[in-house]
């Protein structure tokens, strides 16, 4: 641990600061708070009430306004300091307010009415987590089926990913062929082609193979990427041919050759493409909005727009339900980003 934080604070002008050492601080900064900010300020708002979201200018940490029971009232009064006329502050409690004056209560001596002007009162506010924004959700919707649907669609959307892909990547890096290279040209030209102009296209075969309000309507036209037969073909260009071929003595097919040896030396590839193919369809909302019509198909991306009304949007719900559908894809990340550098190299060393 020592020698890790003498890495870390090492400064290029010993013991004195070196303009450089400066600039070095500032980007490191500044890249750690442009990554991790959005993240954290997700998080944190995520457990603010809706008042507490709408408050301007707004704060990072998810504070209320402290509330007391005030007797002759039903219900607790929001507490506030309180700028009297001769310079002094009372902590009061706000019946009502009209307009700019706000009428408020001492709690200790209900009856006697005081009117402030709100310029002079501040809230008397407290850091509380509203953990009701992840309760509810599992309680009054259907985030649970919601969940499923999602979890269905990216698993086998990643499976049938993996093996499409890596069997035309083996086909396009072991076998010589006529038009092979044009082949891949197409392949990867398809990148080139932005969704808006296949999705009247999908629309109309998943129209005609009846997979309207069916997840499979969203799992197969995703299955096939351009970039993963890309990144496979690459990484499967750096297995020797002559393994293959030693293989092939020994009477070993070519589903076996590809399962066997294949398969398992791509390893990194495929894991690099499984985070890939997590991401993309964890993620996708176009898509799924366009096929299903259903609440009981909806995917978690397509169930989260039910917080949001024609005339009312429930923040805090969205947010909370954007946190929790952010951690699978993370906890895939930390078990699999030990492959995507090995993976990315990998990809371009022939």
């Amino acid at each position: 641990m020592a020698r890790a934080m003498h890495f870390l604070f090492r400064r290029r002008g010993g013991k004195g600061w070196h303009w450089t050492d400066i600039v070095t601080w500032v980007w490191l900064i500044g890249g750690v708070v442009l990554m991790f900010g959005p993240a954290v300020w997700l998080v944190l708002s995520s457990f603010k009430t809706p008042q507490g979201l709408a408050e301007f200018p707004p704060s990072l940490l998810p504070y209320v306004t402290q509330q007391v029971t005030v007797e002759g009232y039903d219900t607790p009064l929001d507490l506030y300091t309180v700028t009297l006329d001769d310079g002094t502050t009372r902590t009061m409690a706000e019946v009502r307010r009209v307009g700019t004056t706000a009428q408020m209560v001492d709690p200790r001596a209900p009856t006697d009415i005081v009117k402030i002007n709100i310029a002079k009162r501040k809230p008397v506010r407290e850091v509380s987590f509203a953990t009701d924004n992840y309760v509810q959700p599992f309680v009054q919707f259907d985030f649970w089926l919601y969940l499923r649907n999602s979890v269905f669609v990216t698993f086998t959307a990643t499976v049938l990913t993996l093996v499409v892909n890596s069997m035309a990547a083996f086909a396009l890096s072991k076998y010589r062929f006529k038009g092979r290279d044009l082949v891949l040209l197409i392949i990867v030209a398809t990148l080139m082609v932005p969704l808006g102009v296949i999705v009247v296209p999908l629309y109309s075969v998943i129209g005609a193979l009846g997979l309207f309000n069916n997840l499979w309507g969203v799992i197969l036209p995703t299955v096939a990427t351009p970039t993963g037969v890309f990144l496979l073909r690459q990484y499967m260009l750096t297995i020797p041919d002559e393994l293959l071929d030693a293989a092939r003595m020994d009477k070993a097919s070519e589903w076996q050759i590809y399962w066997r040896i294949v398969l398992p030396l791509a390893a990194p590839a495929l894991a690099v493409l499984a985070i890939f193919s997590v991401m993309w369809r964890w993620n996708d909302f176009l898509w799924p909005l366009i096929v299903l019509s259903r609440q009981e198909v909806y995917t978690l991306q397509v169930g989260l727009s039910v917080y949001s009304g024609q005339l009312n949007v429930q923040w805090h719900y969205i947010l909370a339900m954007t946190v929790v559908t952010m951690l699978p894809v993370v906890i895939v990340f930390i078990f699999l980003q030990r492959f995507i550098t090995q993976g990315i190299a990998g990809q371009g060393i022939k």
